[in-house]
């Protein structure tokens, strides 16, 4: 049986490359964010893009189901290791934004993944962005004395580019995508 023939409970001990790297992924970004590399632009925005290529890349090798099993495991261990290394108030922006983010994603990408190799991740990931960072940069600093506008729109531009510079690795990876989750033995 292949993976893509699975019953719908894969299980996540499969699932654990993506899973951990859903975990670095957030909680680096969850530390990066409070370091403003100028006016408009925090290193968070470096980092987490690679969250959408770690969704997109399962759910091109397993499906949706599994790409949001992974969205939400990560999502719950990154919050609570985002805990330790950042202020409640940007965990919990964290947590909220990139499950909405993630979950659209998902769906954008699931909707459009029959089209060129590259518009599915592409797009998913341009317009999750979007709603990503408004949710994010809005709920964690909002009421404060950091220009979260000027921020959001630096780290969506900077996320847009990332959006495209990733599709060579998204691209490397297709034929390799049983080594990304492999099959259980």
């Amino acid at each position: 049986m292949t993976i893509a023939t699975f019953p719908s409970a894969l299980k996540l001990v499969q699932l654990w490359r993506p899973i951990l790297a859903m975990l670095l992924v957030i909680t680096s970004s969850n530390y990066l964010v409070q370091f403003p590399l100028n006016d408009w632009l925090t290193w968070g925005a470096f980092t987490f893009p690679i969250a959408f290529l770690v969704t997109d890349l399962t759910n091109r090798a397993v499906g949706a189901k599994a790409a949001r099993r992974v969205a939400c495991v990560g999502f719950l261990i990154a919050v609570v290791v985002s805990l330790g290394l950042a202020p409640w108030r940007i965990a919990l922006a964290s947590g909220v934004a990139f499950l909405v983010g993630q979950l659209l994603d998902i769906t954008a990408f699931n909707r459009l993944r029959t089209l060129s190799w590259w518009k599915a991740p592409l797009f998913g990931s341009m317009v999750a962005s979007v709603i990503d960072t408004s949710l994010f940069f809005f709920l964690a600093f909002a009421g404060t004395d950091m220009d979260w506008r000027m921020l959001a729109a630096g780290d969506l531009g900077v996320k847009w580019l990332m959006a495209a510079a990733l599709l060579a690795p998204y691209r490397l990876m297709l034929p390799r995508l049983q080594r990304w989750v492999p099959a259980a033995s």
